[in-house]
């Protein structure tokens, strides 16, 4: 569960006020993520239970999705 420490603190980053910077701050975390499953290729557990943090954070229902670009105010 190594590799967990590099995925975790992306949960963690607080998303933009600024509405301009939405799409800047989705599209890093898209191409970040692209690029760490292509470069370090973590295991099936570390993939499985950071897909299923996501998920609850995306669906909660709280808008914090990380992929989401679209200002909800």
């Amino acid at each position: 569960m190594y590799c967990l420490q590099w995925l975790l603190p992306l949960l963690l980053i607080p998303r933009p006020m600024n509405p301009f910077l939405l799409n800047n701050h989705s599209m890093f975390m898209t191409l970040y993520l692209a690029s760490f499953f292509l470069e370090r290729r973590p295991c099936t557990i570390c993939t499985v239970v950071f897909v299923a943090a996501v998920f609850l954070i995306c669906y909660s229902g709280l808008g914090n999705c990380i992929f989401n670009s679209e200002c909800s105010t």
